[in-house]
This record gives C-alpha cells, sequence and structure tokens, in this order.
C-alpha cells in the first residue's frame, strides 16, 4: 500500500464515527414534540414528550414533562442521576420521605437541579410548568410510600 492510500484510509477511519454521529442528529422544535398523558405511576393530569432516546431502556434519554398548576407527586426517589432544567413556569422540590410544602426550593424557568440516585425527593407546581428531564435510563420512580402510588390505586 502505497503511503498516500494509508494517509486517505487513516483519515476515512478517524472521520468515520463522526459519520455516526451524524445519523443520531436530532433537532426538535417546541411545537414538533408528541405530548402524551404520564404513564399511571404518576399523577394523572400531567403529560410527557420523549425528545431523544428511550427513557425506559438503558442509555441516554431526553425528556420534557408538563404539568398544571395543582399538580404533585409524592415523596419518591429515582435508581439513576435524575437531571431537571426547568423550561417554563415554577418547580417547586422538597428533600426527604415526607411530603412538606412549608419546605424545599422554588426553581424558574432557566433553573436546574439534580438528584442523586436514590433521594427521596417531592415536587409540587403553583402554575403550569415544563421542565425537560435527561439522564442515563432505565428511569423509573419508587414511591417511599408505596400507598402514594397512583398505579396501584383502584
Amino acid at each position: 500500500m502505497t503511503r498516500i492510500g494509508i494517509i486517505l484510509g487513516s483519515l476515512f477511519i478517524g472521520f468515520f464515527p463522526l459519520l455516526a454521529i451524524a445519523d443520531d442528529h436530532i433537532a426538535a422544535s417546541p411545537d414538533s414534540l408528541k405530548w402524551s398523558p404520564v404513564p399511571s405511576v404518576f399523577p394523572k393530569g400531567a403529560e410527557l414528550a420523549v425528545v431523544a432516546g428511550d427513557p425506559g431502556k438503558p442509555g441516554p434519554f431526553v425528556i420534557r414533562f408538563k404539568a398544571p398548576a395543582g399538580y404533585k407527586v409524592a415523596s419518591h426517589t429515582h435508581p439513576i442521576d435524575e437531571n431537571v432544567t426547568v423550561i417554563s413556569g415554577a418547580f417547586h422540590m422538597g428533600m426527604g420521605n415526607k411530603f412538606d410544602e412549608t419546605k424545599g426550593t422554588v426553581l424558574k424557568a432557566g433553573g436546574f437541579a439534580k438528584l442523586p440516585p436514590g433521594a427521596a425527593h417531592y415536587v409540587w407546581f403553583t402554575e403550569p410548568t415544563v421542565l425537560q428531564l435527561h439522564g442515563i435510563g432505565p428511569f423509573s420512580i419508587s414511591y417511599v410510600n408505596p400507598a402514594d402510588d397512583p398505579s396501584k390505586k383502584n
């Protein structure tokens, strides 16, 4: 093989991973998202849209979560890092095993929170809010008090 052939072959092999990245390109405008009711493990009334990946499978994912004013999620944990960015509205978050609206933090648009795996927390919304969550799946939710799990209620 000639020196030119080796150089061209090396360049092709070096750029090949970049071609694979280009195939995974995602551009999502807000009006292109497909909103659906949240799964039954969340209280009814919120919606979610999968932006990238599959939150139920191993690997990276990005989802949007839309909650109405008055929406609440009881104390729960996740098995993965939960990364939350507030797109619009107000996101209230408290830490611990018991829901207490007198404690916690409020984040407005542009705010960010990162919760480690197993961190018990609860959330509520005082105005319509859109969040973006991302992480490395699979994503799941476990309620501190199993009786708070909406999927277990009749």
